[in-house]
């Protein structure tokens, strides 16, 4: 099994909209994804609730069966559209992929 997590900082405010609202709008669409792309077998998100300098605004954790279900998924165009708009409101990425 591969788990893949993400990290994001967002900008206060991209796409007409300020940090809470694109971090809302993010959840939903990364949330939705499951329904789309069969190869996600675990989706959570979180979002941050204790403020620091060295804190994340919103992570994201998946599991997946494989590294090329992981490939897949990457490559889907759900996945695409959703990353596309990701990139467009955050500041910093950080990503970790194991496998157990």
């Amino acid at each position: 099994m591969i788990k893949h997590i993400v990290m994001w900082k967002m900008k206060d405010y991209a796409w007409g909209a300020g940090k809470t609202d694109n971090i809302r709008k993010m959840k939903a669409l990364l949330e939705a994804l499951p329904a789309q792309i069969k190869e996600i077998k675990a989706l959570e998100v979180g979002v941050n609730v204790v403020a620091s300098d060295a804190a994340y605004d919103v992570v994201l954790y998946t599991e997946f069966a494989s590294l090329d279900a992981l490939a897949t998924y990457q490559k889907h165009p759900e996945h695409v559209k959703v990353a596309g708009f990701i990139k467009e409101v955050v500041i910093d990425r950080k990503v970790v992929d194991y496998e157990v």
